[in-house]
């Protein structure tokens, strides 16, 4: 089921859930955390299975995730981890709370793709965990704004 991000209830709804940490997860590190088995994302692997985090998403990041896993570079990958992207995409659904599109933050990315990570962190106050350089440099930014920014936990 989809919840909104952006009424009334988005700072009791969004903060961290049942004491959890909140989190947007980007779909670089999605891909180490579901196909690569990255030493760096074990530990958000691990949160995630152990309910320690409550990954907020959208469904325009669902769908990022499901057309860079059909790229060309990305399918002998998965072929030799022995995934589909079947997998990684139930991975995603088993861990992912998906709410709406949050509305556009003050900040703006400047890779339009990363611009729905940005928007949902700064909307549900999360850590934003990311590799991508646009991301990372807007890291003083977003801190003003209540958003850490990191490439791992």
């Amino acid at each position: 089921m989809t919840e909104a991000a952006g009424g009334p209830e988005e700072e009791a709804g969004l903060q961290a859930k049942a004491g959890r940490q909140t989190v947007v997860i980007d779909t670089n590190v999605i891909l180490d955390i579901f196909v690569f088995a990255d030493a760096a994302a074990r530990p958000v692997r691990q949160a995630l299975e152990a309910g320690q985090l409550d990954w907020i998403a959208t469904e325009p990041m669902r769908g990022e995730l499901a057309r860079v896993l059909a790229y060309p570079q990305i399918v002998p990958r998965l072929a030799f981890y022995q995934l589909s992207a079947d997998e990684v995409l139930a991975g995603f659904d088993r861990h992912a709370r998906l709410l709406e599109v949050a509305a556009k933050a003050r900040l703006t990315c400047s890779d339009p793709d990363d611009q729905k990570f940005i928007d949902l962190a700064v909307a549900g106050q999360a850590l934003l965990l990311s590799r991508d350089r646009h991301v990372l440099s807007m890291s003083k930014r977003l801190l003003a704004h209540g958003v850490l920014a990191r490439a791992a936990l």
